[in-house]
């Protein structure tokens, strides 16, 4: 599996170069993209069919998650992050 798009050295620009930072950015805001996602889809279900659903649903949190770290609107405050940890 490789990531294509969007491509890896923008997405480590954004996170200084530090991949684990990049992996940890990423799947929170993974975790949070999926937590809104299956709020809509319980309430969709009640107003709309399957297949609705499946179609507006076609890209996963993951891939969301690294399309916003791309474009800059997923950051992280330098401060709150302890070097020596990892």
């Amino acid at each position: 599996m490789s990531i294509i798009d969007p491509k890896i050295d923008v997405l480590l620009d954004a996170t200084d170069n530090d991949r684990f930072l990049l992996c940890s950015l990423a799947s929170k805001r993974a975790h949070d993209i999926n937590d809104m996602m299956r709020g809509q889809r319980d309430r969709a279900i009640q107003l709309s069919s399957a297949v609705e659903i499946a179609k507006a649903n076609n890209k996963k949190p993951l891939s969301m998650a690294f399309s916003e770290i791309a474009r800059g609107e997923v950051s992280y405050d330098p401060e709150t992050i302890d070097i020596s940890q990892h």
